[in-house]
């Protein structure tokens, strides 16, 4: 894997690697922090078994991995990869990045960077055609970073809300 601990980023070091379960609090207070999300996150004690019940899921995929960006000591970032193969394009896989998130304070520092830099290596160690990832219509900052980065706008996304 793409270990970045060791490299430094502005003076300090970042480390890149799976989540584990003892980040759970921390990974879902990034999302709960998160006002565009829309996706009812939250820090509610109540709540936590549903995420506990999802991170058991996604641990045992051998097709996703769950990861943390760390900072001294600290959860500072979080995304989520998983490999998808499709007959189409002869058969090709694709790497998903999903649930990318910073924490708010954080931001600006090139931690997002780093993070999605290790999405693609791993899409590469993969042997991935290529990389993929959905945004929210509304986060226009998170576009164009993920175009700076040098993802494309290539297709139309919808999706069905099931109850």
């Amino acid at each position: 894997m793409n270990d970045v601990s060791g490299e430094t980023m502005d003076a300090i070091e970042l480390l890149i690697r799976k989540a584990e379960r003892k980040d759970l609090e921390a990974i879902v207070a990034l999302f709960a922090n998160d006002p565009l999300g829309g996706h009812g996150d939250t820090t509610d004690p109540e709540a936590f078994a549903d995420y506990a019940a999802a991170f058991d899921r996604i641990e045992a995929s051998t097709l996703q991995t769950l990861f943390v960006a760390v900072l001294e000591g600290q959860v500072v970032g979080t995304f989520q990869t998983a490999l998808h193969t499709s007959l189409s394009g002869r058969g090709s896989s694709s790497l998903i990045v999903e649930a990318v998130q910073t924490r708010a304070d954080m931001r600006g520092r090139g931690i997002g960077e780093r993070m999605l830099r290790h999405a693609i290596g791993e899409a590469r160690e993969k042997r991935a055609k290529k990389v993929r990832l959905t945004s929210n219509a509304v986060r226009t900052d998170a576009h164009r970073f993920y175009e700076r980065l040098g993802f494309v706008r290539s297709h139309f996304g919808f999706h069905l809300p099931l109850k």
